[in-house]
């Protein structure tokens, strides 16, 4: 059995195992074999209305299996564990990461059968952990403002775990020969015949280093005139000069920047620092989703904001290429969001736009400018044959549901829902509306307060995942009217009837 290790190791290309890159099979083995030659996207319209008189592309690495560039790693550590011996059947995988390599090391653990934990700042999305969880991996989140040498950082918990499982192993990104290894072998020398040699530019957030550095390494000694710029988000200390690195404010962007120097990153590799913000990085991703159908993430953002303003400075005829991390998919609930964006002031153009189009549609009219009829209720303890003669009787669907006791809303009752459960044999006619009504919980939970001062502009976004609300006195003590979408079609229709 193996010991307890980490899998250190210098970030010198040159003494350790190389690949040949081929391209891929027509039918896979395993899908660890879509993993590499991801497509080179020329970008149109950005660099259009940006001005650049160079050519920009984009080497979209979300096309991976696992959805983004930590694929390449995941597989090539694991298969080079493999043939050193220190991973056997048996074996566990620990691994410190910011999501990314986690899931495409458990993506490589699940077809090869090994037992995955993966330590992960509380910061990164959740969609990333529900992806970890599905491949099988156990994780477990540590505090984002931990120092990354605190014992509760994400990277001393996995030393801990290390210490504490048996036959387990940190492949560590962080100084892994293997992390810039595979990106000299593979996504250089892709971007390299993608481009029949001419590439003037290379741009590339920094995270662990290990993708830069072997990118770089590799086109360097391909192309010894192509400039490599590396992005750092301001909070983050890995941009030279040192100067650069002043701020000490937090950023939201996931997957690149760090508070140490990983050792798979060789800073003397990389010719010009740009320092991102998270505005122009999240506005930017947005920009790419809606203006060149491209599905990237909020570092893929970063990244393409910096290349906007690197290549400026490069004239026709010249080549840009931009390495675009991973895909929407790990941020559905963070930027992609206009609830989020908005929240912590990441409002962008078009966002704006949107914004003032809307109150002007509304024209600051309240719910109480719709002159609703009084609401008809059920009580929770009302029949439930009570409750379908009621929505018979009113041509209603649903009727919003009262506490016997008190007259609170307590819920809502559909009659779909009810005939369904009857028709099923799941509750008698003669049964109680609490039965088959659906609850409402706390405000801000699953219960959005609605009164008669709420703006209808407010209320757009409630009624994308609603069909109806219930309109309260503030604090919900009484229910005054049911409000659904059909009111704020017909009150736009007045308001603009000649």
């Amino acid at each position: 059995m193996s010991a307890n290790c980490t899998y250190n190791g210098c970030s010198q290309v040159g003494s350790h195992r190389h690949e040949e890159h081929l391209p891929e099979p027509a039918i896979l083995d395993t899908i660890l074999d879509h993993i590499g030659n991801t497509p080179l996207v020329r970008i149109n319209k950005i660099a259009k209305s940006e001005g650049l008189q160079c050519e920009l592309l984009a080497k979209c690495e979300y096309f991976n299996a696992g959805g983004s560039v930590k694929d390449r790693i995941g597989k090539r550590m694991v298969e080079e564990a493999e043939k050193d011996g220190r991973l056997k059947p048996g074996c566990t995988i620990i691994e410190p990461t910011s999501g990314n390599t986690g899931i495409g090391l458990a993506l490589a653990a699940a077809v090869k059968g090994y037992r995955t934990i993966i330590t992960l700042p509380e910061k990164m999305s959740q969609e990333k952990v529900d992806v970890l969880k599905a491949l099988g991996a156990e994780i477990v989140r540590t505090p984002t403002e931990a120092a990354w040498d605190a014992p509760e950082s994400h990277i001393g918990v996995a030393k801990r775990l290390n210490a504490e499982i048996p036959d387990s192993v940190i492949l560590d990104q962080y100084a892994n020969p293997y992390n810039p290894v595979t990106h000299y072998d593979h996504t250089a020398e892709e971007i390299y015949r993608s481009c029949n040699g001419q590439i003037d530019m290379f741009v590339a957030g920094a995270g662990t280093g290990g993708t830069i550095t072997g990118i770089a390494r590799k086109l360097k000694a391909l192309c010894p005139n192509i400039i490599i710029v590396g992005v750092d988000p301001h909070g983050s200390i890995l941009a030279q000069p040192e100067s650069l690195n002043a701020s000490t404010e937090g950023y939201k962007v996931e997957g690149i920047g760090y508070d140490f120097i990983p050792e798979a990153l060789e800073r003397n590799l990389i010719d010009k620092w740009i320092k991102s913000e998270d505005k122009a990085s999240f506005t930017m991703a947005r920009r790419m989703i809606r203006e060149e159908g491209i599905l990237c993430g909020g570092s893929s953002g970063t990244a393409m904001a910096a290349a906007v303003e690197a290549a400026k400075e490069l004239g026709p005829g010249k080549r840009c290429v931009v390495l675009l991390p991973d895909s929407v998919r790990n941020y559905m609930t963070k930027f992609l969001n206009d609830g989020w964006m908005q929240e912590n002031g990441f409002t962008d153009q078009t966002m704006a736009i949107e914004q003032e189009t809307k109150h002007l549609q509304w024209g600051g009219a309240t719910v109480g400018s719709l002159h609703l009829k009084a609401a008809v209720t059920v009580t929770n303890t009302s029949r439930c044959r009570e409750a379908i003669l009621l929505m018979e009787r009113n041509g209603f669907d649903q009727l919003p549901v009262v506490s016997s006791k008190n007259g609170r809303l307590v819920g809502l009752v559909t009659l779909g829902n009810l005939l369904s459960r009857i028709a099923a044999g799941r509750v008698q006619v003669d049964g109680q509306v609490q039965d088959v009504m659906f609850k409402f919980q706390k405000v801000g939970a699953h219960f959005t307060e609605i009164t008669d001062e709420t703006l209808l502009e407010d209320l757009t976004g409630f009624f994308e995942k609603n069909s109806a609300g219930v309109v309260t006195e503030r604090g919900g003590s009484k229910v005054k009217a049911v409000i659904t979408k059909v009111d704020l079609v017909s009150y736009l229709v007045k308001k603009t009837a000649p």
